[in-house]
């Protein structure tokens, strides 16, 4: 099993930057692959935000527009999505994926709430 928590959230001005943390552990790391960021806003659909490989490879939804980075600690099992320029819009929870042998794992989220 892998278990995943975030940490980094909070309620921000717009134009401001977070950190999102993501933490795995648990009897199955060693085998995750990709690993990335969701994020779910009120009355909303659950999306893809950005994904890494181990080898560091990226893909990013397109609303992101440069604002958006992830990154990856293979050696700490962590995985992070540093985020500027917010916009209210930001406003969600975000979710850490992880996915390992076909079976996607989530985190808790952790609240990002962004004020005009």
């Amino acid at each position: 099993q892998v278990q995943l928590v975030e940490s980094g959230g909070g309620l921000v001005q717009a134009g401001g930057s977070l950190r999102l943390s993501c933490a795995a552990s648990g009897s199955i790391i060693f085998s995750i692959n990709s690993m990335g960021w969701y994020r779910q806003a009120p009355g909303k659909q659950r999306e893809l935000v950005a994904r890494i490989t181990p080898g560091g490879i990226t893909n990013y939804a397109d609303f992101v527009k440069g604002r958006f980075t992830i990154s990856r600690d293979n050696g700490k099992n962590a995985v992070y999505l540093q985020i500027n320029s917010l916009k209210p819009e930001d406003t969600a929870v975000y979710y850490c994926n992880a996915e390992s042998n076909h079976r996607n794992y989530w985190g808790q989220g952790t609240q990002v709430t962004v004020s005009s």
